[in-house]
């Protein structure tokens, strides 16, 4: 794992780990990549602790269905690395949406996420609008980015 102070490698590498984990949709295993008292702001929702975060993530993924997520390293400092993502998701009526955000990571010397800070904002697509089109997972190595995407 990545620990600061991070080369751009590094960082590209720590955003894709964390694309990664996420689209396994796995609270456990996406919150240990958070200190034990990691702070967070997503949305209008202010998180504090691992366990908060656990909590977060069941009640997102239970309401998004299908969840498929890019993230793009944006920029980087030694133990901050700025991040851009789109991830497509659809509710129970079917809605498919485009959640378009952004993020700002601190890391402790460990490599942990001790803050994420994270703006996003959801447009409703259509399903013919959808671009993200691999099986539930990881993102396929062959499959664009988000700049690759025009996103």
């Amino acid at each position: 794992m990545p620990v600061p102070p991070f080369s751009r490698a590094d960082a590209i590498q720590k955003v894709r780990m964390a694309e990664d984990a996420w689209n396994t949709r796995d609270p456990e295993r996406v919150a240990l990549a958070y200190t034990p008292d990691t702070t967070w702001r997503n949305r209008s929702e202010f998180l504090r602790g691992r366990d908060a975060v656990r909590d977060f993530l069941v009640r997102k993924w239970s309401v998004e269905t299908e969840y498929r997520l890019i993230k793009e390293i944006w920029a980087h400092g030694d133990d901050r690395i700025a991040v851009r993502f789109c991830y497509e998701y659809h509710d129970a009526d079917g809605q498919w949406f485009r959640a378009h955000g952004n993020e700002n990571w601190e890391f402790d010397v460990g490599g942990y996420m001790s803050a994420r800070h994270a703006s996003i904002n959801d447009v409703a697509i259509t399903q013919a609008d959808r671009l993200f089109h691999w099986p539930q997972g990881p993102r396929p190595p062959d499959h664009g980015g988000l700049s690759d995407l025009g996103l």
